[in-house]
C-alpha cells in the first residue's frame, strides 16, 4: 500500500483524500445486490496494529501484529502471544509482519515478513497440537526489496494446496525499475509454490512459466503494483486480488478456478482501465473485474473475501472488501467475472488494514489501530 503521513502506525496506505465513488470495467450500471436487513460490526478483540488473520486449529482465528507478535483469538479474546519474531523484523516504511497462513492439514503455520534489512521472508514452523513448535523453523523463500514501501506480504494456500505469495513491485513510485512487466524478477506478482514438495520449496509443474527461460517459474500471475490482499473463493475457487493504485484508481483483479495462470493485471502500463502515464495496454492485459477513482474519500483498496457464513444468508457469495482511507464495508456480486451488483454494508470498520476468514467462513474486520470486529446480523 502507499504510505502518506496521516498516522505514524499506519502499515502503507496512500492517506489522501479520495474516492469512494465507485466504477465498474462494465459499461452496465449494475445492480444494487441484495444486502442484509441490517448489520454490525461486533468487537470481539483489541490488538497491537494487526495486519492479517487465518483460520487456525480448534476454530481458532490467528492474528499477526505488524511489529512481529501472533496472537489467537477464540471464544475467550485474544491470547497472549505465541509466537514472536519482533527482534528479527521492522516497522519502518511498510514494513512488519505482513501475512500468516496454515496449509490445509494445519500442520504447518507460515509467516510473511521483511526482516531488519527490508527483505520480503516466508518462513514455516511445524504445527503440533494446535503450538507452533519453535525449532521447526525454517526459510521457504526471501525476495530483496529495493524499497520500503509495496511490501505486499499477503500469504495464503490455494484449493489446489499450494502456497500463493503476494508481492509488490518493489516501492518507491510509478514503478521506477519496471518490476510488474519483468517476468525475470519475482516483485510485482503472485506467486505459486509448493513448500512441502523440495528444500527450500518446488515448482508446481503447472506454473505458467516454467518452461520459460526468461520468466522465473515461481510466477503465476503478474503486473502488480502492491496487492494489499487477495483471496480465494471457498465457493468456486475462484481467486480475488484487492491492487492498490498510484494516483487514479484502486482496483479488483478477478480469476476463475479452472485459470493455468498467467494473467498480466497490466501494472505499470495500466492502472486499472486506464494508460498510466502514456503507457501502452499490454496485448494481453486482463482488465480488473472493478475498479473506483478517488474523487472521494477512498485512497487504498483493502482486498477481502467471498462471504461463505451463515449468520449473514442474503450476503452469501457476495465479496466483502474495502478502502483504508474511507472505511466503509462494500460488496459486490459477481457472475461469470462480471461484476453485476455493488453495494455496501452500512458499517465503516476505519482504517481497515486486513479481512479474517474463520473456518466457518464468517469474517473480521482489522482495524491498524487495533480493533477486531466481526460481521454480524444486527
Amino acid at each position: 500500500m502507499n504510505v502518506r503521513t496521516r498516522c505514524s502506525a499506519v502499515i502503507g496506505t496512500l492517506c489522501l483524500v479520495a474516492s469512494v465513488a465507485l466504477a465498474t470495467a462494465s459499461a452496465d450500471e449494475p445492480d444494487t445486490p441484495v444486502q442484509p436487513d441490517a448489520v454490525t460490526l461486533t468487537d470481539v478483540a483489541k490488538a497491537q496494529n494487526p495486519t492479517a488473520g487465518a483460520a487456525g486449529p480448534d476454530d481458532t482465528v490467528w492474528i499477526a501484529e505488524r511489529a512481529g507478535t501472533v496472537r489467537v483469538l477464540d471464544g475467550e479474546g485474544l491470547s497472549d502471544p505465541v509466537l514472536d519474531i519482533s527482534d528479527q523484523t521492522t516497522t519502518d516504511g511498510e514494513r512488519g509482519l505482513l501475512g500468516i497462513a496454515f496449509d490445509e492439514s494445519l500442520a504447518h503455520f507460515y509467516l510473511s515478513y521483511t526482516d531488519l534489512e527490508g527483505t520480503s521472508t516466508v518462513e514455516e514452523f511445524a504445527v503440533e497440537d494446535g503450538a507452533v513448535q519453535p525449532d521447526s523453523r525454517r526459510t521457504v523463500l526471501t525476495q530483496e526489496q529495493p524499497y520500503s514501501n509495496h511490501n505486499g506480504g499477503a500469504i495464503t494456500f490455494g484449493p489446489d494446496g499450494y502456497l500463493y505469495i503476494a508481492l509488490g513491485d518493489g516501492g518507491s513510485g510509478g514503478d521506477p525499475h519496471g518490476n510488474g512487466q519483468n517476468l525475470d524478477t519475482l516483485l510485482g506478482k503472485i506467486l505459486r509454490i509448493d513448500p512441502s514438495g523440495g528444500d527450500p520449496y518446488a515448482i508446481p509443474a503447472g506454473n505458467p512459466f516454467v518452461d520459460d527461460p526468461e520468466a522465473r517459474d515461481e510466477i503465476w500471475a503478474y503486473g502488480l503494483r502492491n496487492p494489499w490482499r487477495f483471496s480465494f473463493d471457498k465457493g468456486t475457487g475462484d481467486l480475488l486480488i484487492g491492487d492498490v493504485g498510484q494516483s487514479d484508481w484502486e482496483e479488483i483483479d478477478w480469476a476463475p478456478a479452472g485459470s493455468t495462470g498467467g494473467e498480466n493485471y497490466g501494472w505499470s502500463s495500466m492502472e486499472g482501465n486506464h494508460p498510466f502515464r502514456g503507457g501502452t495496454e499490454p496485448a494481453n492485459h486482463v482488465p480488473p473485474v472493478h475498479e473506483y477513482d478517488r474523487s472521494g474519500l477512498g485512497c487504498s483498496v483493502t482486498g477481502g473475501y467471498v462471504y461463505r457464513g451463515e449468520a449473514l444468508p442474503e450476503l452469501q457469495g457476495q465479496y466483502v472488501f474495502s478502502d483504508y482511507c474511507d472505511g466503509t464495508i462494500r460488496t459486490l456480486q459477481i457472475e461469470n467475472g462480471e461484476v453485476t451488483g455493488e453495494g455496501d454494508l452500512g458499517v465503516s470498520g476505519g482504517e481497515v488494514i486486513s479481512f479474517a476468514e474463520s473456518g466457518d467462513g464468517e469474517l473480521y474486520v482489522l482495524n491498524i489501530g487495533g480493533e477486531i470486529q466481526r460481521i454480524d446480523p444486527a
